[in-house]
């Protein structure tokens, strides 16, 4: 179908369809009718025809739905083609007069109606997407029409689409710039859009798209970016495409345009934004990183598509890199939001298992057509590839990554089967399978999967066969790295890792095994007490061997005993094997002088072991020097992990009563610092079991907190904490200087930010859990804690914020006397942070707005953090609506600002105080008579007009408006209830009280006359006679009448 020439205009194409349709884009249910006023410059108007009359009924009908639009696309183009192309067989019957700019022009007058509507309107959407599809479909049918003679052509040949494209896009480009908004999101979407339909662009366009889409990068309006963005990354991706086949490419210009895309992706402050860029950018080696990076994005949206498009778009995840791998999987298990965490453990079980378990392995970004069938060698691929040695510790994030698989593949935990071969040829892989299946159905589900426990896992007798053949082989590779070369050590180290691993899951197991059985109890305890008896054992080991241990002894006080008795003799085995034969007298000398030194403040010991010591070399010293620290170190870490488990009293263990005198008090007193600082971690732990032993060793913590070093300072202040959170805060009461050391660690600001940090989660622990009940000590701890949440000193110290930006809401909206305790510091902390801004002022490099919050809005927190609405009350929902709630924390406020404000603070100062008056709430249910105090205060204050600045005085006169409405309210309701009280009738007997304090109702001549009438009458008048009688003569008709009838 040869072309027609554009310059020929004499015929009517017979495609064109004569039907009358008067419904153009002017019309009233047109698009045109919703879009906003714009200052677009709309071409001439041409006169109506019939060919503008099918191309505008084209697009209503394209507005309506997009379910017709492919219809739609195919009767557009026998429009375009009967204007561009010779017909194959003329009919003369059907001339016409359209040529190819004809339609070319109708085309882009109704694309330039759509400009103008609102990114609300759906209408804008579905003409958009009808153009791209109209352009995609007419290139690929000229496409068709060219044949194969332009396939090797370098340039793009020339079609009608092309030119149509060309006339589309230079219309559009000029609204580019547009002043208005949705103009520019209109025109940079049809681009973006276009850019995204089509293959091939011309150079000459590329260029000019490629520049105005880059001044739109810029936009001020978000969803301008946006829709720049989306075309951007097409254009980048072709450009990535154009460097690899092409050597004369311009490199600046190509890799200009992925920087600025990258800058953007990282900077720019609209999620949709970065979110639009991270599904469109290219993934290459040099923006991979970038796009990961989203991982932890401000937007839980998205970081949610980094799991959710990015990563399966990625293909085989065994291309990143082992850290990327084991820092994606961390950051989005353990994202704070939930969609988050639920797509990284859709991604986990779903695609990754898929990359290790499918024999075919799909192209990259595509799905798999079925899941594979359970593997378990791809399960143990997919944890080898996670490297389940560090990533399956206890705090890594394969337990939680196993949680979700386990949870989320009935299909694997049908499957898997522990036979007798799988314990045999343990890995690091199997056992963890093994471990987490067990901890997942023992944990989730409320016991519904126990089941798959008891059938899979073996008895506990075999399994302490099993953990038994794998410690001598720990023990034996320990024990070869220690007698090896370095050469060697590396490789060997690796393997001892490994089989760490392995005893350490088998433990976590055996934790939750039921020994019921007696033999398998008997077999496992002799085990793990023979165990616990190596020296060479790792610590965490030996940690989870005595948990396990406390665990088959009887919870009771015997039970406890036998536990103690067991670890303790441990230890004196430790102690014994560690000691060769040759020095064990000396060992056993050093290690027994320290008793004695205990029992006698003498120093014959000491002596003895110098002359003992003297015959040695100085290298042999150092190195039994050495051995008795490490002998020490060992012992004491045993005990440690001992204390940990046991609950009972100090002083009625004999078995803990001679450890402690016998090797933890002689630790204490080491002049080795890693051996005294252990010593004093067991020391705090036997403080928690005996209250006595507490108290005497208050002052040797504190010490310990005063001269030691940071992590020795930080382990004090645990130990404190934990003391007055067992015997209560009588100690901190006793011992003033303890409240000091807490106070001091509060403020050590940027020199100690460890131990700060420290202090605040000990400090918050002991407020919140109510321990230090003082008033005053209360007071002063929270009062610190405000001035560090609001210093700048603390900005850097994110712990301190953090714990505190959880503590002082929670801890003010839990009870209402945490309130009062805010309330009564409030003032005080406001002018010590005061005080703090002001020494900010003077230093002039200092800016002080973004250092330090302003003090109107610290001031609004503390008002806020003391609003009684917002406090807990039992038996009413937080969300309730609590208008009637005692408020008298803020009555007591307002009067401690009244004080301020008549006191020596400066004008500066009150001008801060002065405005938290009128964001105070007046509660009506508060008590009356604060109330009314509290507005006499205010109404003198307000007549003596003592505030000078228009804020302070408006804050003043609104909550003395507030407090005048209740006051009057209180005031109608007592003449209510007095009114009420006068009126009501009784006829029960009353004393003379009653009756002469009813004064303003019957006066007293009256009562006295009454009295004389019922002297005569002979009997008592009915208090209701006299409450209801204004004049006497009309209550004695009245009782005249009731005795009267009574007698009839």
């Amino acid at each position: 179908m040869p072309a027609r020439v554009g310059t020929r205009s004499t015929r009517t194409s017979a495609a064109v369809s004569h039907k009358g349709s008067s419904a153009t884009l002017n019309s009233r249910n047109s698009v045109a009718s919703r879009i906003s006023s714009s200052n677009i410059d709309f071409p001439e108007e041409s006169p109506d025809s019939e060919l503008r009359k099918q191309v505008c009924a084209i697009f209503r009908d394209a507005q309506k739905t997009t379910a017709t639009h492919r219809k739609l696309v195919v009767n557009l183009r026998k429009i375009h083609e009967a204007c561009c192309y010779e017909p194959t067989r003329p009919n003369k019957s059907a001339p016409t007069d359209f040529d190819e700019s004809d339609f070319n022009n109708e085309f882009s007058r109704c694309v330039l109606r759509v400009m103008p509507v609102k990114k609300s309107e759906g209408v804008g959407e579905k003409i958009i997407r009808f153009v791209g599809l109209f352009l995609r479909h007419a290139n690929d049918k000229d496409n068709e029409l060219l044949g194969e003679e332009d396939v090797d052509a370098s340039t793009m040949p020339e079609t009608p689409s092309t030119r149509l494209t060309n006339q589309v896009m230079e219309a559009i480009l000029p609204l580019l710039t547009a002043k208005d908004k949705f103009v520019r999101y209109r025109s940079t979407q049809l681009i973006s859009h276009v850019i995204n339909s089509l293959d091939a662009i011309d150079d000459d366009l590329f260029q000019k798209l490629r520049h105005g889409l880059l001044k739109r990068i810029r936009d001020k309006e978000a969803m301008v970016r946006s829709q720049a963005v989306l075309g951007l990354g097409r254009l980048a991706g072709n450009q990535v495409e154009g460097m690899v086949n092409s050597d004369d490419s311009d490199d600046d210009s190509e890799t200009g345009l992925l920087e600025k895309l990258l800058e953007v992706l990282q900077n720019d402050p609209s999620a949709d934004v970065r979110r639009s860029l991270l599904v469109n950018l290219p993934i290459l080696p040099n923006t991979l990183p970038y796009l990961l990076e989203r991982a932890r994005d401000s937007d839980p949206a998205t970081r949610r598509a980094v799991y959710s498009r990015l990563l399966p778009a990625l293909g085989d995840f065994r291309h990143l890199s082992l850290s990327m791998r084991e820092k994606l999987l961390r950051w989005g298990l353990r994202d704070r939001d939930e969609n988050v965490r639920k797509a990284a453990g859709r991604l986990f079980r779903e695609r990754w298992i898929e990359d290790c378990a499918a024999v075919d392995q799909p192209e990259d970004g595509e799905n798999p057509s079925e899941p594979a069938p359970p593997s378990l060698d791809g399960l143990l691929e997919l944890l080898e590839r996670i490297d389940i040695v560090n990533s399956g510790v206890e705090n890594g994030v394969a337990l939680e990554a196993m949680k979700g698989f386990w949870e989320g593949r009935p299909d694997y935990r049908d499957a898997v089967e522990f036979n007798d071969h799988f314990w045999e040829t343990l890995s690091a892989e199997s056992v963890f399978i093994a471990r987490s299946l067990n901890d997942f159905c023992r944990t989730e589900g409320n016991g519904k999967y126990e089941y798959l426990v008891e059938e899979k896992l073996p008895e506990v007798t075999k399994l302490a066969f099993f953990l038994e053949r794998y410690l001598n082989v720990l023990i034996e590779a320990i024990k070869r790295i220690n007698n090896q070369d370095n050469a060697e050590e590396e490789e060997e180290e690796e393997d001892t890792a490994e089989q760490e691993f392995i005893v350490e899951q088998l433990l976590h197991v055996v934790l939750t095994l039921d020994y019921s059985d007696e033999v398998g109890r008997r077999k496992m305890f002799a085990l793990l007490r023979q165990a616990l008896s190596i020296p060479e054992l790792p610590d965490n080991i030996t940690k989870l061997t005595i948990d396990v241990l406390r665990d088959i002894c009887a919870p009771d006080t015997s039970g406890e005993k036998e536990f103690c008795s067991v670890v303790l003799e441990a230890v004196a085995d430790v102690h014994d094997a560690i000691l060769d034969e040759s020095a064990a007298g000396d060992g056993e000398e050093s290690f027994h002088s320290a008793r004695s030194e205990v029992s006698d403040d003498s120093t014959p010991t000491k002596n003895g072991k110098h002359d003992k010591d003297s015959g040695l070399s100085e290298e042999e010293a150092r190195e039994k020097a050495i051995k008795e620290i490490m002998i020490n170190m060992k012992c004491l870490h045993i005990v440690q992990c001992m204390l940990t488990n046991v609950e009972g009293n100090l002083q009625q263990n004999d078995h803990l009563v001679s450890m402690l005198n016998n090797l933890v008090v002689p630790a204490v007193r080491s002049h080795e610092a890693p051996v005294r600082e252990r010593g004093l971690v067991c020391l705090g732990l036997c403080s928690l079991l005996d209250r006595p032993l507490a108290e005497e060793n208050l002052t040797l913590f504190m010490h310990f907190f005063s001269k030691g070093h940071a992590a020795l300072q930080v382990t004090a202040l645990q130990i404190l904490t934990d003391i007055l959170n067992v015997h209560g805060a009588q100690l901190l009461s006793a011992n003033p200087a303890l409240l000091k050391v807490y106070v001091r660690a509060l403020r050590s600001g940027s020199k100690n930010p460890e131990v700060q940090g420290a202090a605040t989660v000990a400090v918050c622990k002991l407020l919140l859990a109510r321990v230090v009940t003082d008033h005053d000590t209360s007071a002063e701890l929270l009062k610190t804690l405000i001035v560090a949440y609001f210093d700048p000193s603390t900005a850097g110290n994110q712990s301190v914020r953090q714990a505190l930006n959880y503590f002082l809401p929670v801890f003010c909206f839990s009870r209402t006397e945490n309130q009062g305790l805010m309330g009564s510091v409030a003032l005080d902390a406001l002018h010590a942070l005061y005080n703090v801004r002001e020494g900010l002022d003077d230093d002039d490099d200092i800016d002080v707005a973004d250092e330090m919050a302003s003090l109107s809005t610290i001031g609004a927190c503390l008002v806020d953090w003391t609003d009684p609405r917002k406090c807990y009350t039992p038996g009413i929902p937080m969300d309730a609506d609590k208008k009637n709630v005692n408020g008298d924390v803020h009555l007591d406020l307002a009067r401690d600002i009244l004080e301020k404000l008549n006191s020596n603070f400066s004008k500066e100062e009150k001008k801060v105080v002065a405005p938290l008056l009128g964001k105070l709430y007046i509660s009506p249910a508060s008590t009356e008579d604060k109330i009314r105090d509290l507005y006499e205060d205010v109404s003198s204050a307000v007549e003596e007009n003592f505030l000078s600045d228009a804020t302070s005085r408006n804050a003043l006169y609104k909550i003395h408006v507030s407090l005048g409405k209740i006051v009057n309210q209180l005031g109608e309701q007592d003449k209510m209830s007095r009114r009420s009280g006068s009126r009501s009738v009784s006829l029960a007997p009353s004393d003379e009280k009653t009756v002469t304090e009813d004064a303003t109702v019957v006066p007293e001549p009256a009562i006295e006359e009454e009295q004389e009438e019922e002297q005569e009458d002979g009997g008592p008048q009915e208090e209701g006679d006299i409450s209801t009688t204004i004049r006497p003569g009309e209550g004695d008709s009245l009782v005249e009448d009731l005795l009267t009838d009574e007698e009839a």
